[in-house]
């Protein structure tokens, strides 16, 4: 069995549990994705299956992609990834759909996160900085970032200005709210990272 997938966020909307509780939910399209290739621990020492998703013009794709594709037969796909299978059900040119999720299930989603730009030390990291008071030339910096004597240098690692967001981010321990195969749909409670119509790669909780 394949351990999870591809899909498109769609944005965020809210359901209504069975007691009437409210849930804030994301919904994501979720596949199908099609299995481009099947590594084994023979040939590449790990097993794992390669699934493509969202088709794509044969034009757009180099060469050396498009005779990967062939070799299925199923188009030229735009977004490929690669997830662990655990046992030999799956097989090159299968469908995988949201259906290997279910209600209830546990799920860990990775996304780009939203870029936000150069940003100072309060907005990136939390600074409280200094005062507010009258005469105060002291509000939004960072402060000293090094040392005077020993060891006169300032440490890598330490928290300054910069770029925010565009990442690789994971979200553990997502809970599906709702399938709904005919539409390619799962319904996730909470945010999950990046904007709308991003792409993330979704698999079963390794915490869960």
């Amino acid at each position: 069995m394949i351990n999870g997938l591809l899909g498109k966020k769609i944005g965020m909307t809210q359901v209504y549990a069975a007691d009437g509780q409210r849930i804030a939910v994301t919904a994501i399209e979720a596949g199908p994705c099609v299995v481009l290739q099947k590594k084994t621990a023979e040939t590449d020492g790990y097993t794992a299956a390669q699934v493509g998703f969202q088709q794509k013009r044969a034009d757009r794709v180099s060469k050396p992609e498009m005779g990967h594709f062939k070799k299925v037969g199923k188009g030229a796909f735009a977004h490929v990834r690669e997830f662990p299978i655990t046992d030999e059900s799956c097989s090159v040119g299968d469908e995988i759909t949201c259906e290997i999720f279910s209600v209830g299930d546990r799920i860990d989603v990775t996304g780009t996160s939203k870029g936000k730009g150069f940003q100072g030390v309060i907005k990136r990291w939390g600074f409280s900085g200094g005062r507010n008071t009258h005469g105060s030339q002291f509000h939004r910096a960072p402060g000293a970032i090094g040392q005077s004597a020993w060891p006169s240098k300032v440490f890598k690692g330490k928290k300054m200005p910069g770029q925010m967001g565009n990442e690789r981010v994971t979200t553990h321990n997502l809970v599906v709210v709702d399938v709904r195969p005919e539409q390619n749909l799962i319904l996730v409670q909470g945010a999950v990272p990046g904007p709308k119509n991003g792409i993330v790669s979704i698999r079963k909780g390794i915490k869960a």
